[in-house]
Parts: C-alpha cells; structure tokens; sequence
C-alpha cells in the first residue's frame, strides 16, 4: 500500500469540495441566467407590472453630470424605487447583491436616459383639413423616447381626453399637458375680457395658457389673471406691439421660438421692412424674418436677455422648425420620409398659401444665405442666454415646415449641439430644465429614486452621436466590420414599457396602408 501523508490527502479534499462548489456555482450562475432570460422575456409592450428592474445601465441623468454606471434601476410601480451602483469585482466574483424584480431589461452596454420632453407639441389628428391617424403621432413620439409633451393649442376636446387616457395607460401616449390657445375668436379685446379668458381656460382644466401677438394692456391683465390661477404661460411672439421686456415685466414663464427677443432689441425700435412688405404674407414673413437678428443691436440685445434671466423667463429656440429656411433642400429629402411620412402631413408639406408653415414659394439662394446668417447670430446669443444664467428648453413645433413628429425633436437636439452645447447639456435641456419650465421639476427630468419612472434605454451612446437617438438607428464599423445599431429600445411613460422599434414598425405599416389607399406608388418628396 501506498503512504499519502494526511496534508496530501487534505489537499485532494479541498481541490474536490472546490471543483463541487464550482460546479454549483457554475450551475447557480446557469439558473440566474436562465431566471434572466425568462424575465427578459416576460417583459410585455404596454403592460405595467409591479416591479421592473434595469440591468446594467448606464446612467446619463437630467442634471448635466457625466454618465456613470453600471447601475441596476428598480421601478416600483410607475416610481423609481432605487437606483443601485453596482460594484465591478462583485459583479465579475458572482457576488454582487442585485435587486430582484418581477421582470428585468437587460441595458448591458446601453444608455439609460430621463424620458424626452417635448415642451412645443401640437396634438394633431389633421393636417390642412384631412384626417390624420393620432397614434401615427403618439407612436412617433414613444418610438423617439419622449414621455411627455406640452401642447400648445391644438383641439382642447382631443387633448382632454388623450390626457385622461394617457394618464390611465389605456393608450400608448406621452404624458400630454395642455395650454389651450388665449388668442381663441372672439379675441378678448380689453383687460376685463382677458381674465375672463383666463379663468375660462382654468375651468376646462388646462395645464397652462399658450398667447401669441396681443396689445400690451392685454397681455398685462392675462399674465396677472394667470399668476392668480397658477397657470404657466408659453408666448409665440410676434411682430406686434409686445416683446421681450414685456415678457420679463410680466411673468411670462417661456418664450418661443425667438420672435419678441431680437425685436426688442432694434436699434430703431422697428425692422428695416421694404415698402411692400404684408405680415400676412407667410412669404414675405418668413422671408424677412431670416434679416432679422442681424439687425438687433448686440449690446441692448445683452440687456433684453439680462432682464429674462432676472425674471426667470424661460426660452424654448425649436431651432428645428425653421431650418427648411436655411437648407430647403435637406428639409425635402430627409431619409425616413420615404417609409414613416404619413401622406397627409406630405401633402401638407408641399408649398401652399392656404397651409401654415408651407411657405416656399420662390425660395431663393439669398433667402437661404439670410437664414444662415440668422442661425449664427441666434445660437451666439442662446449661448449668450445660458452663459448669464438663462434657462433653455427643448421643442420640436413638428407636423409643420419638414418635421415629422419626434425625430423633430431629436433634431432639435442636434441643432443645441451646433449652437455650442456640450451632449450632457443638451440632454438636459431635454429633460431637466423642461421639466423645470413644466413646473415638474420635482417628479420628472431626472433618474432618480421617487421621480415617476419615465425612462429611455437606448442602443449606443448619445453623449458620442445623438443620432443614436433616432428610431431609424445608425450604421458603425465596429471590429472592422459595419453593424447597424441605435434607436430607443425601450421608452418606459409612468412605469410602462413600450417596446419602440415595435412601434415604430407599427408605424410604418399604418403609412404603408395609408399609401395603399390612396394608390401613391412614388416615394415622397
């Protein structure tokens, strides 16, 4: 018989007890994969369940601060229960604590974002008088990652109930706020006809009031009225009597678009207008509206947007929605009009005096090279509005002039990105300050525990390319090879998840049959 001394033997033992512990380890690690997967599986679009926990997300948050993770988010709900930093030695050992949940989404190498807000929406289930399907819409807008819109005067009738439906998650919807239109027939006309308005539109149960050009004495009686019901205002403005030292003497809670801002500062008091100029004319409007800011004198320009940041006047820019001005050309031919462009909002598209916004009659080069100028001087000075304190937010005004519903507000995005903005402030202007200027900063904007869960998980990094961000995703070489990738995975509103490249194929069925009915073979244009 052989001798094995006692420590040989001990040492077998131990190799043995480590190789069955292996095993079980390796067979644990098995089972929670399984477990994972059969989670992962069990998530269903549209279907809120009591608790949804994120795996492995990065995190980009509302508040401007850098990515940073891997995190597990544990929803409870329609809550963010608990965001849980996750340690990489436990997670590579097996060891790591990780929250359990009753179905879990996989965000390994993926970004997880506050839901968008859209603070210039418009609800429309019509364009130029025909139909248009709302979840046409409304799928746009989760597909793109948006939670939540503020709409600025569409049908009230609509918007009441799809916020009632939204709220309820009978419909895949954004959360709708509503600011019905002060500027409604008959026009209030006098100081007491303006808060009876107000108080009108505070009775429908509005969310705030959206005004566009009104005498100053107006305005002032309307601003008052609406400080006393606590409705927040949005002002179009215009080429009228009031602008932005209106704005900051009143209240006003955003600008947009940028009209009132470089009109109060004219050196004149009044743009150098030709002799023929009509502001009826969406023509001549728009055209000299792209001469505008050049002639605003830099200096009383700084005072204006001194007097908004002191008064905590918002500005929302929509840089989007005027870009046709600039390049009529991309406006035209963007790529996914030839498979999700519904052919109702193409038609409304195509130049015609009798639609707002299809103003490209004789368009010109000189127009164009005017609107570039424009944009330059306009996004020095949103620089200019954040660098002194202001607050920037983030609206599309699409189903107008070239802009399809959500990818405007991507592009908007993209458009604060050319004005100089770091991504991470960007993404927060999107997010964050919008829900500061919806007076919601206190439950959205944000990933954070207690905040309502309105999330986005998507396929790539945004902070790199925020084209990532469109649903139509992006092609990247990656081992020398090229991959397409990007898009929302997954837009979570209220605590319930939509899967967004579903609907956004849903989408383009619903353009597809709408094609087909109308027998359009061509691609759009």
């Amino acid at each position: 018989m052989r001798f094995v001394s006692p420590a040989r033997s001990l040492r077998r033992v131990c190799a043995l007890l480590q190789c069955v512990c292996l095993c079980f380890s390796f067979a644990a690690s098995l089972a929670a994969r399984a477990r994972a997967q059969q989670a992962r599986t069990n998530v269903k679009s549209g279907q809120r369940v009591p608790r949804i926990v994120i795996r492995n997300a990065t995190i980009v948050d509302g508040n401007g601060t850098p990515a940073s993770g891997p995190k597990d988010i544990v929803i409870e709900g329609n809550r963010i229960a608990d965001v849980v930093p996750l340690d990489p030695v436990a997670l590579k050992s097996g060891t790591a604590k990780r929250p359990a949940g009753d179905v879990e989404i996989d965000a390994t190498d993926k970004y997880v974002l506050p839901g968008l807000i859209n603070a210039h929406a418009h609800v429309q289930n019509e364009r130029g008088g025909v139909a248009q399907p709302l979840e046409y819409e409304l799928k746009l807008w989760l597909a793109c990652g948006i939670t939540t819109v503020r709409d600025l005067a569409s049908d009230t009738k609509i918007t009441l109930k799809l916020r009632e439906d939204s709220n309820a998650g009978t419909t895949p919807a954004p959360r709708v706020l509503i600011y019905p239109n002060f500027n409604q027939n008959p026009n209030p006309h006098n100081a007491e006809e303006a808060r009876a308005r107000v108080r009108a539109i505070k009775a429908m149960g509005a969310d705030g009031i959206k005004f566009f050009d009104v005498d100053r004495d107006v305005m002032e009686a309307m601003e008052q009225e609406a400080h006393v019901q606590r409705l927040p205002t949005a002002h179009h403005a215009a080429i009228a009597e009031t602008n932005a030292w209106d704005d900051a003497r009143f209240g006003t809670t955003s600008i947009e678009h940028w009209y009132g801002i470089p009109d109060a500062a004219l050196a004149d008091g009044v743009q150098n207008f030709p002799s023929s100029y009509n502001v009826s004319n969406e023509v001549d409007r728009f055209r000299y509206a792209g001469r505008l800011w050049r002639e605003a004198n830099w200096d009383k320009l700084m005072k204006v947007l001194d007097a908004m940041v002191e008064a905590h006047v918002a500005w929302d820019p929509t840089l989007d929605i005027y870009e046709a001005s600039r390049d009529l050309q991309r406006a035209q031919t963007q790529p996914w009009f030839a498979d999700y462009l519904h052919p109702t909002l193409e038609a409304y598209f195509r130049p015609n005096p009798a639609n707002h916004g299809s103003y490209f009659i004789g368009w010109t080069s000189t127009d164009e090279t005017f609107w570039k100028e424009n944009y330059r001087i306009w996004m020095a000075a949103l620089r200019e509005f954040d660098r002194r304190g202001g607050l920037i937010g983030c609206g599309e005004d699409a189903g107008f002039i070239y802009q399809m519903y959500g990818f405007g507000l991507i592009r908007e995005m993209e458009l604060h990105e050319e004005a100089g903005f770091h991504p991470l402030k960007v993404i927060q202007q999107c997010t964050g300050n919008n829900a500061k200027i919806l007076g919601m900063d206190d439950r959205v904007g944000r990933v954070r525990p207690g905040y309502l869960a309105d999330l986005i998980i998507v396929n790539g990094n945004p902070l790199e390319n925020l084209k990532v961000l469109y649903p139509t995703g992006v092609d990247v070489i990656k081992d020398g090879r090229t991959i397409h990738t990007g898009g929302v995975e997954w837009t979570i509103k209220d605590g319930i998840p939509y899967h967004a490249p579903t609907l956004f194929a849903e989408v383009k069925e619903l353009v597809a049959k709408a094609r087909a009915e109308q027998k359009i073979t061509r691609p759009p244009r």
